[in-house]
């Protein structure tokens, strides 16, 4: 199956050079490029990409804004927006990932690095770069508790969890891979999917990066200091 990647980037030098290295790679293709936010959005309705490549600072309608209006629309449920930043974390990408971003990664990043992140995407997976550590992705995500557009799940749909959901829920915000989840608590990595499928419906959230920003701002895990 190959993943279709849009490239929204008001560069025309680096989207040219993403373009090269994500069309060499077998299994990947660019279906779209765009140099400001209104127009990935268009490109994204209709050139249908798996994921979109999505520079955070672009002139007109910039990424913050493209990522609200990808995620907001229903026809466009199954696209992931991974965020391209100079500063890996910064109060706009925080805004991105409750804005629907599947997460974020450096424009310096390794290309391989760059590939892992687009197929991470697809998969529904959260990407949150390894330069960003937890307990910084933590501290800016308190930061930005309040602001507007921040608000997390109320305590009516936090409640509609079970003790195993909000266990799960917590290793999620942590960091934690499946397959490092169901080591922990024992359980087989197809039980914690399960687990957290559940926890992405009744919160009503498209990915694990979602949950990680729900699980910070609703004060079911609390940033490190």
């Amino acid at each position: 199956m190959t993943i279709k990647v849009l490239l929204a980037d008001d560069q025309a030098l680096l989207r040219s050079a993403f373009k090269v290295l994500v069309d060499s790679e077998p299994g990947m293709r660019v279906v779209g490029e765009a140099s400001d936010g209104a127009e990935a959005y268009e490109l994204a309705r209709s050139a249908a990409p798996d994921v979109v490549l999505m520079d955070i600072r672009m002139p007109g309608v910039d990424g913050l804004a493209a990522t609200r209006m990808i995620s907001e629309d229903p026809e466009l449920a199954g696209v992931r927006v991974v965020i391209l930043t100079t500063f890996e974390v910064d109060d706009y990408v925080i805004q991105a990932l409750r804005a629907g971003a599947s997460g974020f990664l450096g424009k310096g990043a390794e290309p391989d690095e760059l590939l892992s992140a687009i197929r991470v995407a697809a998969a529904g997976e959260a990407l949150l770069s390894p330069v960003a550590t937890k307990g910084l992705i933590a501290r800016f995500l308190a930061q930005g508790s309040g602001e507007e557009g921040g608000a997390g799940p109320d305590a009516e749909r936090l409640a509609s969890l079970t003790g195993r959901e909000r266990e799960v829920l917590v290793l999620v915000a942590g960091g934690l891979s499946n397959d490092e989840i169901a080591g922990q608590l024992t359980v087989s990595p197809l039980t914690v999917k399960t687990h957290v499928n559940r926890a992405m419906a009744k919160l009503g959230a498209r990915d694990r990066a979602q949950l990680v920003v729900m699980a910070y701002e609703s004060g079911l895990v609390r940033p490190r200091v």
